[in-house]
């Protein structure tokens, strides 16, 4: 049976930028940067103590969750919330219009409620296990956002969480596709949400040594495929699409953003950190999304790169893209970094990126690289530096490369009836 058509309806986020796409999508055009040094804790003995925060977070809108219910939610998961209420709306679907049963979710997170867990284990540690709150499962688990996703709305189709690392939000945006093209949903909310920015986070990645520790200037050390980048800089947030059957949209007159017409993923099976050093596993995940796509290297016309500002990561990527593209990775191919402009999500990382493809194809604009000063050796593709730039997309690409060798590539393409 021929696989159904997926379409793109609805675009909802919360990060570093802005709370919302449109404001987003402005800030990141503009060449804006949302990393600045941390501000929800003392960091001053942290090697890196700058981060991509989401500041003034005061939780879900009372409109949407009251007061009580959204303490209930991990930072995390009201990322999720609040994102996926902006998809909604953003979207024009009317839940008590369509089969709730054919609606469902699929949010993924590399971490889940870190900060819970942390709070209630300090909590354990001064004043006893009794004092620990009955909500510390509830708000810590990975599917916790996916779940109160549901909830929410009551959709009852299916509803599950990915947890790939980085690669996290591209995975559920993937096999929410899968579900739409094989007749099992209609509708699917899908993406990904994190708030590892918490000291034992940050902590932990500074033990890894990933991280920038261009400490006095922050806006700067996001610099994926420059030869001066030190490491990524860590973020949280939330990036959420809708997917719907084409068909299904069409019946309720929805707008559609662009159609997802390519899934790729594999593994590298090297390292449970450092990624494959030809981009062996990526440059298959690549070829594997444009088989599916149906679509020719050389009709590629944009490439997200998953671009994450370190040593190894750009490397691999921009060998795997040259694997993969040949002559046209250096004729007419555009590549850019939102992570240069955000930081690193983790796995919400995809989610948001997904929303700077669509907004490519959208618009005409290439988000620019930002800090792209001078490429690294190696590095010698175009990767828009700096500056936005006029590009017609019709064919545009979103890589998703995570910590377990895990490798997610997305096509996706203007929408023609």
């Amino acid at each position: 049976m021929e696989n159904r058509r997926v379409v793109i309806t609805g675009l909802g986020t919360v990060n570093p930028l802005a709370r919302d796409v449109d404001g987003f999508w402005a800030a990141l055009l503009a060449g804006q940067s949302g990393v600045r040094r941390v501000a929800r804790f003392d960091a001053s003995d942290f090697a890196s103590q700058i981060g991509g925060e989401v500041v003034d977070w005061s939780g879900v809108p009372e409109s949407v969750v009251d007061k009580r219910g959204s303490k209930r939610f991990d930072r995390f998961a009201q990322f999720a919330v609040a994102a996926s209420v902006e998809a909604v709306a953003d979207s024009g679907v009317d839940f008590d219009s369509v089969d709730r049963g054919r609606c469902g979710v699929i949010i993924g997170s590399g971490i889940g409620g870190l900060e819970e867990l942390e709070v209630q284990h300090e909590k354990m540690l001064a004043r006893g296990p009794g004092r620990v709150s009955p909500f510390t499962v509830p708000k810590l688990m990975v599917n916790a956002a996916s779940g109160n996703v549901g909830i929410l709305w009551g959709l009852r189709g299916p509803n599950s969480a990915v947890a790939t690392a980085c690669a996290s939000a591209s995975n559920a945006i993937g096999d929410a596709a899968r579900l739409i093209q094989r007749g099992q949903v209609e509708l699917m909310i899908a993406g990904g949400a994190e708030a590892a920015l918490t000291r034992l986070g940050l902590a932990s990645f500074c033990a890894l040594k990933a991280l920038s520790t261009r400490n006095d200037q922050p806006q700067r050390a996001s610099r994926p495929f420059d030869k001066h980048r030190d490491g990524f800089v860590l973020a949280e947030g939330a990036g959420v699409v809708i997917l719907e059957e084409l068909e299904h949209a069409r019946r309720r007159g929805a707008r559609i953003w662009a159609e997802l017409i390519g899934y790729g993923m594999t593994c590298d099976a090297t390292h449970i950190t450092a990624p494959d050093a030809e981009g062996k596993g990526a440059a298959e995940a690549m070829r594997l999304a444009l088989t599916d796509a149906g679509v020719r290297p050389e009709q590629v016309d944009y490439i997200n790169a998953h671009g994450t500002s370190t040593e190894l990561n750009d490397i691999s990527e921009t060998r795997a893209i040259k694997a993969v593209f040949g002559d046209h990775a250096y004729n007419g191919l555009v590549i850019s970094s939102t992570k240069s402009a955000i930081g690193h999500m983790l796995g919400a990382s995809g989610g948001v990126e997904m929303i700077a493809t669509v907004k490519a194809i959208e618009t005409g604009w290439v988000s620019p690289t930002l800090n792209l000063d001078e490429p690294a050796e190696e590095c010698d593709l175009d990767y828009c530096p700096l500056e936005k730039r006029r590009a017609e997309v019709k064919v545009a690409m979103s890589n998703s490369l995570g910590f377990g060798g895990h490798n997610v590539v997305l096509v996706v393409k203007a929408f023609e009836g």
